[in-house]
Parts: C-alpha cells; structure tokens; sequence
C-alpha cells in the first residue's frame, strides 16, 4: 500500500465515489494501471489548529494500518477526509466505520467542476429584462 502525495492525485479522487462517516469521509477512484492500492490523507483547516489537525490525520493512518488491506479494493485510489469527531470517537468504532465505508455502495460524486474550480469565469448571468408581459 502507497501513499498518495501529488495534489494532483488528490483532486482526481475527489471527482469520485465517496462514503460519509461521522469522523472522516472516504473518497476512492478506481485506477486503470495494475499499481498497488494509493491512500491519501488530509484535514481541512476548520477542524481545528495544527496540532489537532495533526492528531486527526495520525488516528486515521493508524485506523489504515490496524484495518487489514483485502477490505479495499485493488487498482483504487483512497482518500480520507478527516472530520472533528475523529478527536473524540473512539478508536476501535472508527476501524468498524472504515472497514464499514469500504464495503458500503458508495455515493458517486458529480462530474462537473470540483468545488471551487470555476472562480465565475466563462459563462455570464442572462441580463435581467424589465420587460412587460404582452
């Protein structure tokens, strides 16, 4: 198992499936290449300071190690999000909801633009008409 780095990566997995638990969200995309299974890990500054965030995303890497690999599937990118509550929940019911995340059916994420991306370039607003009704 290898560790996603490049934010290039990390991008093309957020246009993938993802599957929400109450201390991470985990988003994975299926790969065409025969490489071995890619994870990566980040924490958004609103979870807290550096050092909180630092503690989510060492629980997470441990919760990866103690879950056994034949859970995930091979040829597959994964990402986990990390969310506040990973702070406080406790360790054995987060490998229960990871190992849970990979088998659910997972929720397919839109196709457009990832969040932000536009910055409201390219198409502009239909003019607004004060026209009378006929």
């Amino acid at each position: 198992m290898d560790r996603l780095r490049q934010r290039a990566d990390f991008l093309a997995v957020a246009n993938g499936a993802r599957v929400n638990s109450p201390a991470f969200v985990l988003q994975s995309r299926s790969r065409d290449d025969s490489g071995p299974i890619r994870i990566g890990f980040t924490v958004t500054k609103k979870n807290g300071n550096a050092p909180e965030r630092n503690r989510i995303r060492r629980r997470l890497r441990e919760v990866v190690k103690r879950l056994d690999p034949v859970s995930m599937q091979p040829h597959h990118d994964y990402v986990l999000v990390g969310r506040r509550d990973a702070l406080t929940r406790d360790f054995a019911t987060m490998i229960d909801d990871l190992r849970a995340a990979f088998t659910k059916p997972a929720r397919q994420a839109p196709k457009g633009p990832f969040k932000g991306q536009d910055k409201g370039r390219g198409q502009k607003p239909a003019p607004a008409t004060s026209r009378k009704p006929d």
